[in-house]
Formats: C-alpha cells, sequence, structure tokens
C-alpha cells in the first residue's frame, strides 16, 4: 500500500487560501513542492485544480476529484470520491494530496505523512487547513527558514510522521 502524504502551506491559523488562490509567494516553498512531488502521483479536488489553470502538473499523475460526471481534462484522471481516488494508486511508493480544504480533511485520517510549509504569519483567509491533534505525529524534520528576503515571511518547513 503507498504511502498517502499530504504536502501544504498554510498560515499560523491554518489558513491555506482565499477565492481559490495562495496568501502568499514563497519560491523556496514551490521548489520544495516541485521537489518532493515529482514522479510520483498527486490527488487534488477540482477547485484546486482549477486554481493551477487547469494544468497537470508536469511529471506526476494528476488525479482530479470532482462531483461533476461530465468533468475532463486533457492529461488527467479523473475520480468522483477518495475511495475512487484511492482505487487508481496502485502499486505506487508515495502518493501527495495537494487539496483543498475539504480534500485534505477527506484524506486527513488515512495520511501517513505531512510535509508542511508553517507560515508564522496570520491571514484573511476562507480555507483553513484541517485542526489535526500533534499528539499522533512525530516530527521527522524542522527547518525554520528566517532570512527569505525574497518571500519576506518566516516560516519552517516539516515533516510529520504518524506514530503508529
Amino acid at each position: 500500500m503507498a504511502i498517502i502524504s499530504i504536502i501544504a502551506a498554510i498560515g499560523k491559523n491554518y489558513e491555506l487560501g482565499r477565492n481559490n488562490d495562495l496568501l502568499w509567494h514563497i519560491p523556496a516553498d514551490l521548489k520544495r513542492f516541485k521537489m518532493i512531488t515529482s514522479g510520483h502521483t498527486v490527488i487534488m479536488g477540482r477547485k484546486t485544480f482549477d486554481s493551477i489553470n487547469n494544468r497537470p502538473l508536469p511529471n506526476r499523475r494528476n488525479i482530479v476529484i470532482t462531483h461533476n460526471s461530465k468533468y475532463n481534462f486533457e492529461g488527467i484522471e479523473v475520480a468522483h470520491s477518495v475511495q475512487e481516488a484511492m482505487g487508481k494508486i496502485g502499486q505506487e511508493e508515495e502518493v501527495f494530496i495537494l487539496g483543498g480544504a475539504t480534500i485534505y480533511e477527506q484524506f486527513l485520517t488515512k495520511t501517513d505523512k505531512m510535509y508542511l510549509t508553517m507560515i508564522d504569519s496570520e491571514f484573511d483567509a476562507d480555507a483553513f487547513f484541517p485542526r489535526f491533534d500533534m499528539k499522533q505525529w512525530e516530527i521527522a524534520e524542522h527547518i525554520p527558514i528566517t532570512d527569505d528576503e525574497q518571500a519576506g515571511l518566516n516560516y519552517s518547513f516539516l515533516t510529520l510522521q504518524r506514530i503508529r
């Protein structure tokens, strides 16, 4: 069975986005996202796929979850539920959940690992990452970034492993 991993950037109050867009621009986070997810299957909701201009992420197998039975874009596989998306995974080593909020919430109990960029700022958001109990997770990696002048934000790259 594949390792199910969530990858997300979240604000101090678990903010994810507003109006189907990110609240920040952190080039180092985008570079980390690409490095971690390249060559793997990624699963996202339809709104998240819309937010990346309906373009499949290159060098990744893209699965989009939607309730719309007619939804179709070149370069993606469509699933109509979390269970259907899970059924498409196959023998892969690790699969990445890209969001949005509802998809994260539905996958959280199935998740083995989380790659989080924890941004040390508060934002005006309308989408939030689901709250989770840190007692169920161990920190595998914590890299604080306090000198990113390009982004103008302090943040940490955090990798969490579920305690089994």
